[in-house]
Formats: structure tokens, C-alpha cells, sequence
């Protein structure tokens, strides 16, 4: 069931939250219950089927919590607690490899060897790999002893609550449950009123921003499949506009998913902070998809480094410092961990050499952006100190690096991501090698429309740029967990841009509820809908 469509607005929703504050005036666990069988209704919906198999790997995942909850208690048998923690481990990253990565690895071993194996094409779960790095999570958490009991009930609940459950945030068990305990399941009209207004924007970020570009940016991938060569204005049109679709798609479902949570008065963590203002590939990556990011950092890149850092320490071997680290420290260190963490990112987010590729590209991106601060000029002062051209050209070079890399990641296969990036960088001319109108349909269509596409495009930018986002706007009401409370601003010196319940905003939120609304009748999938 689509966050942007009737069915879920206009009956689900609706009726979710009513049932809910309807037993919550009895009973909190039956308002509980009737939010977990809600949750697994929404996720029955598109496929019954996937709740059989997403039912099995939640009943194995729960019994290897119990287990390592068990064991947790008792030092004595930590070598077990490993065996067991591993073992659940394996068997998650098992169950997410054959569904995501079986028709891949097929694909891949034909390409390889000259043979022709065939196998049935698999379904892929919905939000499978959102739910499985969630069980990893808590199974690490729990052998860690960062969670020292859990029921039936909280397991359920924070596995299966349907807000997060397709397409993340990635929620820790010790940030959800809690809130479950403390919650009162009585109405708030404050919080009602913030859960509404997020949801209101990121179903406008989601239907009128980004499917607005995306009726610009996919036909040009379409021609690129089809072969039609991408002189170097088609191609940054298609990296830039594809940029920005999936921000406001990704950030939008984000807005939907709290505002959602919200109703129920439960918070889920921030997940995009503004991130393509970022100056730095590395700060990039600290404000986008900020919960993968965390969840990539604690547990492949940190592990692996420490498993590194000790193994150099032991030998009496330099380790990484702030910086001036030897060059052997700094690739044993850092750079393995990186390109591994990062290609672990691309593999999690599809099955393909492009995924691959692009997680590799942003591994290399990382570290140069590492090399730069640890051999760079000793005299580069913080951030905040920075000149601001210093500042200007480190947004440009971030934000190109960026855009290119998406061509990778919106690509359908190779041949057409080396299409559009030759194009990128010009190889294939600035006009058009032939006439359009002549070409393929797609693209003519495409080029008869291209100045109210490039005006779409830049006004998306001026918002992306320079517009408060909607979390920022209505931080005095904390809509999302580790949200910073600072006055909102245009381009970071305008007027302030708080949220409050008021008569002028509950209209402005109106009228964006009403266009999104008018909108929903050409929906189409979040982008990371099946990821």
C-alpha cells in the first residue's frame, strides 16, 4: 500500500489512528495490538504472500534474540553468545542475498563463464532490506546488552510498525520502544497537529516535486536505453534532475513515515537534514539517508577498521592519527574499510553492476576527501571559519560529484550509464548530433518542453538550496528524534521559518494537502519502494 495513494490516505490511515485512540482510552495493549495487526494488514496488502515469508525470517529472527538475551546475562558463555550472534547474522544477510541477489549472481556467473543458467524470477520482498538490517541491528543490540529485555508484543511492534516498515528510516530498538512505554495513546492536538503537517509535506515533496521532475528526467534515461546518444545538456539535465527527484521522493517518504509515526505519538529518527548543501563528500553522507549511514558506520566500517587498527597496533605498526598518518595507516585503516562499507551501500541498494559501481564510486569519493584532511594544507581552519569561497567551491565540487554519481544509480544497466556519462563530460558534443525531431519520439517530446524542464529544474534547486526544510521548519515541536532546535532560515540569513499552529499556516498546508491530493490520480512508486 503506497503512502500516496486513496486507499491509505482517505481509509487506512484514518482508520488506523482512530482504532488506535479508541482503545487507547481503554487499554494501552490493546492499543498496541490493534496497531501491530493494522501494521501487518498494510504489509499484507500489495502481496499477501510476503507476509508468509517475512513471517518466517521475524519468527527466526526472534528466537535468536531470545536466545542472545539469554546468554547476554552470562559472561561466562560470551564465546557461544558470538557463535549465536553470528550465526544470526549469516542467516539475515542469507535471507536478504537469495531474494535481492540470486537473479543477479545468475546473471553475473553467465557473464563471466559464456553459460546460460535460467532461474525463475525471484519477487522481492517489499522492504526487505530496510527490515533486515533493522533485525541486525537488534540482534547486535541485544548480545551487546544495549537491550536488556523485550516481549513478544515490543518485538512485533518494532519490527512490523508500518511507518518505517517499506522504505526506513532504519529504527533502533532502544530509540522505538521506549516511546512505546512511555505513550499515553491519547489524543494531543499539538502533536496531531505537527504529525498532519509533516505528512501534508512530504506527500507535496513526493507527488508535486518529485514525480513533477521525473516527467522530465525519465524519458531521457528511456532514450539513453534506447540508444540515442546524450549530448552533455541532456545528460546534467538528467544527473541534476534525477538528483533532485530522488531527494524529494526519498526525504518525502521520510516526512510521511514521522508524520505518520506522529499520530500514534511516537518519534522515529531524522533521516535527510539538507544534504545536497553539503560542501564535503563526507558531510554529504552525515545528512543523507543519515540512518543507513549510521548503520553502515557502527557496524561494517567501525568493526572492520578496530579489526585493523588492532592488528597494526599489535605488530607495533603506525595507526591513523588526526592527521599526517603514514600512507600504509591510511590504506589499512581507512581506505579498505571505506571502499568495503561503501560497497556493501551499493549492494544494498540493488542487484546490479551500476548499484556496485556507484557504491565503489562514493568509496573513492570518500576517501580523497579523507586524503585531503589528512595531507591537505595544515593551515585549512574549521568549518565554520571557513572563506566562503573556500565553502562555494567545496558545495560545487560535492554537488557535481554527486549529481554524476546518480547517473550510475538511476541507470538501467551499463550501456546507458556510459551513454549519459560520456555526455557528462562532453564527449558527445554540446548540440545534438542530429536532428531531434527526427529521433526517437521520446526525446522530441522531451526537447519540446525543455524550458519549463529547466525552469522546474531550477526552482526544485532554489528549494533544495536554499529553503529550510520542513523538519528544520517545525523543530520547536520535535516531529523526528536528534532534531537540532535553530531558527529556520532562507539561505541561512532570511526571516524565520517556524512552524506553529496557526490560522496562516493550517490554510498554507491546506492548499498544499488540496494540489497533492489533485495529484494522486498519476501516482507512482517511491524510488526506494522495493529496495
Amino acid at each position: 500500500m503506497l503512502f500516496n495513494s486513496d486507499e491509505f490516505i482517505l481509509l487506512f490511515l484514518p482508520v488506523t489512528v482512530a482504532g488506535f485512540l479508541l482503545f487507547g482510552r481503554g487499554s494501552r495493549s490493546l492499543a498496541w495490538a490493534w496497531l501491530i495487526a493494522a501494521s501487518i494488514f498494510f504489509y499484507a496488502w500489495w502481496r499477501p504472500f510476503n507476509l508468509v515469508i517475512i513471517g518466517s525470517s521475524i519468527a527466526v529472527n526472534f528466537a535468536f534474540a531470545c536466545v542472545l538475551l539469554r546468554l547476554a546475562r552470562e559472561d561466562s558463555r560470551r564465546r557461544l553468545r558470538t557463535l549465536v550472534l553470528t550465526s544470526g547474522i549469516l542467516f539475515n544477510v542469507a535471507f536478504l542475498g537469495y531474494f535481492k541477489y540470486a537473479n543477479f549472481l545468475v546473471i553475473a556467473a553467465n557473464d563471466l563463464t559464456g553459460s546460460n543458467f535460467v532461474l525463475a524470477h525471484i519477487i522481492l520482498p517489499l522492504g526487505i532490506s530496510f527490515i533486515t538490517f533493522q533485525k541486525i541491528a537488534l540482534l547486535v543490540d541485544v548480545a551487546g546488552g544495549r537491550v536488556e529485555s523485550f516481549t513478544t508484543r515490543d518485538f512485533l511492534l518494532f519490527v512490523l510498525f508500518f511507518p518505517p516498515l517499506i522504505s526506513g528510516p532504519i529504527v533502533h530498538y532502544r530509540e522505538l520502544i521506549p516511546q512505546v512505554h512511555a505513550a499515553k495513546c491519547r489524543f494531543n492536538a499539538d502533536m496531531f497537529a505537527a504529525a498532519l503537517t509533516l505528512f501534508c509535506f512530504g506527500l507535496f515533496k513526493k507527488v508535486v516535486l518529485a514525480d513533477g521532475i521525473a516527467q522530465y528526467v525519465s524519458p531521457i534515461f528511456a532514450a539513453a536505453a534506447a540508444g540515442e546518444v546524450m549530448t552533455l545538456p541532456h545528460a546534467w539535465f538528467a544527473a541534476v534532475g534525477f538528483t533532485e527527484q530522488i531527494y524529494f521522493d526519498f526525504s518525502g517518504y521520510s516526512d510521511m513515515a514521522c508524520g505518520a509515526a506522529l499520530f500514534f505519538g511516537l518519534r522515529l529518527p531524522i533521516n535527510f537534514d539538507s544534504p545536497l548543501r553539503a560542501s564535503s563528500i563526507i558531510n554529504f553522507w552525515v545528512h543523507w539517508h543519515m540512518t543507513l549511514t549510521r548503520f553502515l558506520t557502527a557496524y561494517i566500517y567501525n568493526p572492520i577498521a578496530l579489526a585493523l587498527l588492532r592488528r597494526r597496533s599489535a605488530k607495533g605498526m603506525s595507526t591513523l592519527s588526526s592527521r599526517g598518518s603514514s600512507a600504509g595507516a591510511f590504506v589499512s585503516v581507512l581506505v579498505w574499510p571505506v571502499l568495503a562499507t561503501m560497497l556493501v551501500s551499493g549492494a544494498w541498494h540493488g542487484a546490479g553492476y551500476t548499484f556496485l559501481l556507484w557504491g565503489l564510486l562514493h568509496g573513492v569519493y570518500l576517501i580523497v576527501n579523507h586524503a585531503w584532511r589528512q595531507y591537505g594544507p595544515a593551515s585549512t581552519p574549521p568549518k565554520g571559519m571557513r572563506p566562503p569561497f573556500v565553502t562555494f567551491i567545496g558545495f560545487i565540487l560535492t554537488f557535481v560529484a554527486v549529481t554524476f554519481g546518480m547517473i550510475l544509480f538511476r541507470a538501467p544497466d551499463l550501456a546507458s550509464a556510459v551513454n549519459l556519462v560520456k555526455g557528462f563530460v562532453g564527449f558527445h558534443g554540446i548540440l545534438p548530433v542530429r536532428d531531434v525531431a527526427n529521433a526517437a519520439p521520446i526525446q522530441g517530446e522531451l526537447v519540446a518542453i525543455s524550458l519549463r524542464a529547466l525552469a522546474y529544474l531550477v526552482g526544485l534547486l532554489v528549494i533544495a538550496l536554499l529553503m529550510p526544510n520542513s523538519l528544520q521548519m517545525m523543530s520547536k515541536y520535535e516531529p523526528a528524534l536528534y532534531i537540532e532546535k535553530h531558527a529556520p532560515q532562507v539561505a541561512g540569513v532570511g526571516p524565520s521559518f517556524y512552524w506553529r499552529p496557526s490560522i496562516p499556516w493550517m490554510g498554507f498546508i491546506a492548499v498544499l494537502a488540496a494540489v497533492s491530493m489533485i495529484r494522486l490520480s498519476g501516482r507512482s512508486e517511491f524510488l526506494y519502494w522495493q529496495f
